[in-house]
């Protein structure tokens, strides 16, 4: 246990112990085996997905580009959590610093929100391309696309820096067991022998700021498409067109509502919601998008599985 003095400071040794799914605080090699497959898979498949990006002429579109970085954000995203949960459940070791603690909770936070800010844009793309092919390369510059990307970081940065500013600046004096299998905010935050109400609220305005406002814009996206994919008179130009879009429709549905389920739950609080539910929600919003994006771009998008079995067939036969 934590002995600090009372006041808005912690000593950089200070120690956090995650206890990893409560309930389930005792080893588990299962666990440990689950979550190393889904890391591995996120891992390989994420980094495919950007080599073959990086790699191929024909693939630098704004829609690869932009999945592209997405895939970097899935990696940013895992490697900050699941690392220490193997840990946790196969060898117990649930110990974490002060200071990897909230770098932790950072990178979390701001690869979460750049996430939403590329589904946003990746939108917009495929409106671009459905509504005003013809305009297409005109609108979706080099410059443009850079211009975005840096406006999804610098938001991202903007409105996760004093969150993470706000909850290491608690007071840190009684327990310093984090009831989460890494450091989440709230379970952080709760530790605090102050009043955490601000940075919970800052959290819950800044998401639906955030969320809210990207959710917002790809729905009207999407019912631009909708509306011209419809009006089409062919009805293979109209499957077609909807294909093109049905890889970003599952991707949005992974990240978005396990995302905002998991907020949300954590605010009912665990009288409302047991609390080993409420961590396994915030475990399954950032693995399941980093595990699964790849298979679904890689199954739906027609270049990229090509260009994938095409590389992997010349290093097999290199091998050989």
């Amino acid at each position: 246990m934590l002995r600090l003095p009372y006041n808005h400071t912690v000593e950089t040794s200070a120690t956090f112990f995650l206890v990893g799914i409560p309930g389930l605080q005792s080893p588990h090699l299962w666990l440990a085996v689950s979550l190393s497959a889904m890391y591995t898979t996120a891992l390989l498949g994420n980094i495919l997905i950007v080599i073959v990006i990086l790699m191929d002429s024909t693939l630098q579109e704004p829609m690869y580009c932009f999945l592209c970085v997405l895939a970097a954000m899935d990696i940013v995203m895992a490697s900050s959590v699941v690392p220490k949960m193997v840990s946790i459940f196969s060898s117990g070791g649930s110990s974490i610093s002060f200071n990897a603690c909230f770098t932790q909770m950072y990178f979390v936070h701001v690869a979460t929100a750049m996430e939403t800010g590329l589904l946003l844009v990746m939108a917009f793309d495929r409106y671009v391309a459905i509504c005003k092919p013809l305009h297409y390369k005109r609108i979706l510059t080099p410059q443009v696309m850079l211009g975005m990307s840096m406006t999804i970081m610098i938001r991202a940065i903007i409105f996760m820096t004093p969150l993470s500013w706000m909850v290491s600046h608690l007071p840190f004096c009684g327990s310093n067991i984090v009831l989460h299998s890494y450091c989440e905010h709230m379970a952080v935050a709760r530790l605090a022998c102050a009043d955490p109400t601000p940075s919970r609220l800052y959290s819950l305005i800044g998401s639906f700021i955030i969320v809210g406002s990207d959710v917002a814009f790809i729905a009207t996206s999407y019912y631009l498409i909708l509306r011209a994919v419809f009006g089409l008179s062919s009805k293979n130009a109209q499957l077609k067109a909807l294909s093109t879009c049905c890889s970003h429709v599952g991707v949005m549905a992974l990240y978005y509502l396990p995302g905002m389920a998991s907020i949300y739950v954590a605010w009912l609080g665990q009288d409302v919601v047991p609390l080993h539910t409420q961590v396994l929600l915030a475990d399954f919003y950032l693995l399941i998008p980093p595990a699964l994006n790849p298979i679904i771009y890689g199954l739906r998008t027609t270049q990229i599985r090509k260009r994938i079995w095409s590389l992997l067939m010349h290093s097999l036969t290199g091998l050989l």
